[in-house]
């Protein structure tokens, strides 16, 4: 018997059966569905949260304050300071250098009152840094910085709620009890990484620790920053740079490289730890379907063994017209193989189908990677030789005589 003919013979067979095929080729059709809606849900995650840092800006490191490790007895020291935002943006291959420090106060111009509104003490280097660009007049310049002078930026939501269609340029608005000059607003970027820059405001940050600065216990620690924001200019390698910083801020803070107070990561040093939790989280959800794949290798074996039950005298039958036992075995093995790839088949489209339902009506994003096609279409091929095997075995080992005269 020729390949062709092994394979009319199986489509024929499960043909003949179509609700029993159906219902064997279930519990695969759901583990491979399974697996690529879940691995869909996990990359649209993944790609989601990369883009969302990468929003942040371009090319950036993050300096975090930590608490250097002082001798025993000593007094713990440590943060970063304001000035060292000075003092690393003058080193090698920085394209700019940023600082936030945030408030929150309620904003007013004339009638109109805006309550809990952002407010983002922060540097000139910030349009650089966070990739946001002025969309009418300007930013605060060094000299704004240096004399707190009491200008704002607006977010573009922001300018619109208070000024409509009119020019908020030079207007006063009141933020808290302290009248701030608008000298721009800001271009609309919208939400990345959970921050809406269009519904903040924007000041020099010399005037948010001097007026904006909320508790008694921040001022006591004067101009102390929680994290630097530094763009690093792309014709210079990173790792350069961030060694060049490493240096300077030891210098600077009287620590050594081994007890630093403070932290320094990249952009892609974030997406791979966020990436490594969700590769484990992909991980398990891979299991829990692969355990569907095994349930539907099971139902697979099983009308595997009952069909052989019910074909032994059709068994019987071929081996006197001289098919071999090897015939036998690769014949219900392409049974069982067929059914496997079916579902498979009738799996993936419902994956793909299903990882677009659950993007639209589930409000999460979903990424569909061809990798898990192809690991779930080879696992069902798998399936169906593994728990094919043993009916198709059972049905070569039958004796002839015995199988010819079963009933």
């Amino acid at each position: 018997m020729n390949f062709k003919e092994i394979l009319r013979v199986a489509w024929k067979s499960i043909a003949s059966n179509k609700s029993r095929s159906i219902l064997t080729m279930l519990g695969v059709i759901i583990g491979v569905a399974a697996v690529i809606v879940m691995m869909a849900v996990s990359a649209g995650t993944e790609a989601t949260i990369a883009e969302s840092i990468k929003g942040l800006g371009a090319n950036l490191v993050f300096i975090n304050s930590a608490m250097a490790r002082g001798a025993p007895g000593q007094q713990q020291r440590g943060g970063l300071v304001f000035d060292d935002v000075a003092a690393v943006r003058k080193l090698n291959g920085v394209a700019g250098v940023s600082v936030d420090q945030n408030s929150s106060a309620t904003i007013k111009f004339g009638n109109i009152a805006l309550e809990s509104i952002a407010i983002v003490g922060t540097t000139p280097d910030y349009t650089t840094v966070r990739d946001v660009a002025v969309g009418d007049g300007r930013f605060f310049t060094d000299q704004d910085v240096d004399r707190t002078a009491k200008v704002v930026v607006l977010g573009s939501a922001v300018a619109e709620e208070l000024f409509g269609e009119g020019d908020p340029i030079g207007q006063s608005i009141t933020v808290g009890s302290t009248k701030l000059t608008v000298v721009g607003v800001l271009a609309e970027k919208g939400l990345v990484s959970g921050t809406n820059f269009d519904e903040q405001i924007y000041v020099p940050i010399s005037v948010v620790f001097q007026k904006f600065t909320p508790s008694m216990f921040a001022r006591m620690m004067g101009d102390q920053v929680r994290t630097i924001y530094v763009s690093v200019d792309e014709s210079y390698a990173m790792e350069d740079v961030i060694l060049q910083i490493q240096l300077l801020l030891a210098q600077r803070h009287n620590v050594t490289l081994d007890a630093l107070d403070f932290t320094i990561m990249t952009q892609d040093d974030i997406i791979q730890t966020q990436a490594s939790t969700t590769e484990s989280f992909r991980m398990l959800l891979g299991w829990v379907a692969g355990v569907s794949l095994i349930v539907g290798g099971i139902g697979i074996m099983n009308i595997m063994l009952v069909s052989v039950t019910e074909r032994t005298r059709e068994i019987g039958l071929r081996q006197a017209l001289g098919a071999r036992p090897i015939d036998i075995q690769v014949q219900f093995l392409t049974e069982a193989l067929m059914l496997s790839l079916v579902g498979g088949l009738l799996g993936v489209m419902a994956g793909v189908g299903g990882a677009w339902l659950f993007a639209m009506l589930g409000g999460m994003r979903t990424v569909v990677v061809s990798y898990s096609i192809v690991l779930s279409f080879t696992s069902a091929a798998l399936v169906g030789i593994f728990f094919g095997y043993i009916p198709a075995r059972k049905a070569a080992q039958l004796d002839p005589i015995v199988a010819l005269r079963h009933d």
